[in-house]
């Protein structure tokens, strides 16, 4: 990575006024950002780029407009540039999310709301560590029904239709217990 590019971030984020606010954030850091607001518009600007211009960071939104998958970014990413820091942010927090990010080359996932400092310190924090405490506390029958549920999500692309319906739930029962649990 060269110094150019070490500083370069791409932010992939559809909703405006966050992508907003956490690009002045990272700029007032000294990074240089590039904005996408999907999938598409992040393959455009990274066509656009020269070779020895990859960004060395990227941050992605999971749940993009339009039920897009904020994973199928993080595999764009990964497959341009094996050695790009990429952080998953979301408001939908689950396991199987996190699991799948990770495979697909993102070193690190938070669950917003999140701030600067919370993402810089992802970026420094790649490797694993055996220090993380493994609890005794068995998982609640919520906490499982919440996973199936993001499982199930992940697996439709975030289609809340045909979630439901594999799930066999009505759409609108879905959608409740989606905002009810929603990470704020």
């Amino acid at each position: 990575m060269t110094e150019t590019t070490s500083r370069l971030l791409l932010l992939i984020e559809d909703d405006e006024a966050f992508a907003r606010t956490l690009s002045r954030s990272f700029e007032r850091r000294g990074y240089r950002v590039l904005v996408a607001p999907g999938h598409d518009e992040a393959a455009a600007l990274l066509a656009q780029l020269p070779p020895a211009q990859s960004p060395g960071y990227a941050v992605v939104d999971l749940k993009l407009k339009g039920n897009s998958s904020g994973l199928a970014c993080v595999q764009l990413l990964h497959e341009h540039d094996p050695d790009m820091l990429i952080v998953v942010l979301t408001g939908f927090a689950s396991i199987a999310t996190a699991v799948e990010a990770i495979k697909l080359g993102a070193v690190q996932y938070l669950a917003k709301p999140s701030n600067t400092d919370d993402i810089e310190a992802a970026f420094g924090h790649v490797a694993g560590s055996t220090d993380v405490e493994v609890t005794n506390r068995s998982t609640s029958i919520k906490t499982l029904e919440w996973e199936r549920i993001h499982a199930v999500l992940a697996e439709t692309d975030f289609n809340i239709s045909e979630a439901a319906r594999r799930l066999g739930l009505h759409r609108r029962t879905l959608a409740r217990k989606l905002e009810k649990q929603r990470v704020k």
